[in-house]
């Protein structure tokens, strides 16, 4: 086994069940579930601070943790030795017996596998939410439960070390740039994200972008979803006349319910709402039930949150924001001016596409982090700028430039782990920030 995360840890536990013989190895001195291991088996054999391929010399199958890259050296050796490399999905994929959806995508994944899980639940399906998501998927396959489906988040990395994974219906909901320090392009980010429908029923397509167009399978059934009425897809938003031109969530042109009803907000939103309508007809959820939840969803954490409003200005909190087209995704679901915080681990991503987004929306950004330097570039003409050593020192630094009717919105198209230990902590350190405004 690689790597000794929650998911590596779930691995160990799903193996060791199943009396298999583990040997683990991590390339951190302290991985975060080392103490666990050693309370569910003290005499597994664990290799840290590097990989240990002499491990490899009695091993039968390796186990990736999903947070590893597949090009390491330590992989190389094992494809070179003929071992199958498999990772915590492929595991899950071969003890499953209910079915199982799954959801893919840059970004919006977290939200349309939470709503689509609320969805069955409340159309009194037993329904299981994990994966990527909250807990790991074999986790979810405690004998006592009687579940009669699974819903999956799955990120691409857990999909490159799957093979067999069968899905009653799958969705890649859009794609972005992300991730290019572990991907060459774009192009091969996407092509692992389109594994998700290699073993899939339905496939649940974006008609709005190319690239998710491109992936099912010729003659794969497809159900699909746009934010534009004009292309045919199956769900989309579309005007109606049945009160005054209110824009509508329809199928096929009959409209379900309209956008504003929706607690979460923004055009982003109203397409994950749509993911999510498709999935579920995919698995053949109740309409009345999905459309109640609808009404009812009120969003995750760190995903344009409301936090405060002070002296007139309101904070936002979109921690989750974690690459450029997740912040396009939140600036466009703004209304009125925007107070920027951005900044962090860039990953190798083009900020360029900021400057549009930005221009005439945002009054002044205020950068933190690893790419603040490179973000600043790309915001030249744009709008004012200026660059803090701390999360909460840009919080009152935004204050300061924000005037009442303005939103100050932490969205910072980067990842978090070059100042926290992840955006939910990042998320956090705003909220709190912000509340020290208010003292």
């Amino acid at each position: 086994m690689v790597g000794l995360g929650r998911t590596g840890l779930s691995c160990a536990r799903h193996l060791r069940a199943r009396g298999w013989r583990l040997a683990v190895t991590d390339t951190r001195a302290q991985p975060p579930e080392l103490a666990r291991l050693k309370e569910l088996d003290p005499q597994i054999p664990v290799r840290l601070g590097g990989l240990d391929t002499r491990l490899l010399d009695e091993a039968v199958c390796v186990v990736a943790s999903p947070g590893v890259s597949l090009a390491e050296a330590f992989f190389v050796e094992a494809r070179r030795r003929g071992l199958q490399i498999v990772g915590d999905i492929e595991l899950f994929a071969r003890a499953v017996d209910a079915p199982v959806a799954g959801i893919t995508g840059t970004n919006g994944k977290s939200t349309v596998t939470t709503l689509l899980g609320r969805m069955a639940e409340r159309a009194g399906i037993k329904v299981r939410v994990g994966g990527n998501l909250g807990e790991p998927a074999l986790d979810l396959l405690a004998p006592a439960q009687a579940t009669q489906l699974y819903v999956l988040e799955l990120s691409s990395f857990q999909l490159e070390a799957t093979t067999s994974l069968r899905l009653k219906a799958a969705s890649v909901l859009n794609v972005t740039p992300d991730h290019l320090d572990r991907y060459p392009s774009v192009a091969a980010y996407a092509q692992a994200k389109a594994r998700i429908f290699a073993r899939c029923d339905t496939a649940v397509i974006n008609l709005d972008d190319p690239l998710v167009v491109a992936m099912p399978r010729p003659g794969q059934r497809t159900l699909s979803f746009s934010l534009r009425a004009s292309i045919g897809a199956d769900y989309s938003i579309a005007e109606s006349g049945l009160r005054d031109t209110e824009w509508w969530l329809t199928r096929a042109g009959e409209p379900l319910l309209p956008v504003s009803a929706l607690k979460i907000k923004g055009l982003h939103n109203a397409a994950n709402a749509l993911a999510a309508l498709a999935l579920g007809e995919a698995l053949g959820v109740a309409l009345p039930a999905m459309l109640a939840e609808l009404r009812a969803f009120a969003g995750l954490p760190h995903r344009s949150q409301w936090v405060a409003e002070l002296n007139g200005v309101t904070y936002v909190n979109d921690s989750k924001g974690t690459n450029v087209g997740a912040t396009l995704a939140a600036v466009s679901g703004m209304q009125g001016t925007l107070v920027m915080i951005a900044g962090g681990d860039g990953k190798n991503q083009d900020f360029a596409p900021l400057a549009a987004a930005f221009r005439g929306k945002v009054r002044h950004t205020v950068l933190i982090g690893r790419d603040a330097a490179a973000i600043a570039r790309a915001l030249e003409g744009v709008c004012t700028v200026e660059s803090c050593a701390s999360l909460e020192e840009a919080v009152r630094a935004a204050a300061r430039a924000a005037r009442p009717g303005d939103t100050v919105l932490l969205s910072p198209a980067c990842a978090s782990l070059d100042m926290f230990r992840d955006y939910t902590h990042r998320g956090a350190v705003f909220t709190q920030a912000v509340k020290e405004l208010a003292a």
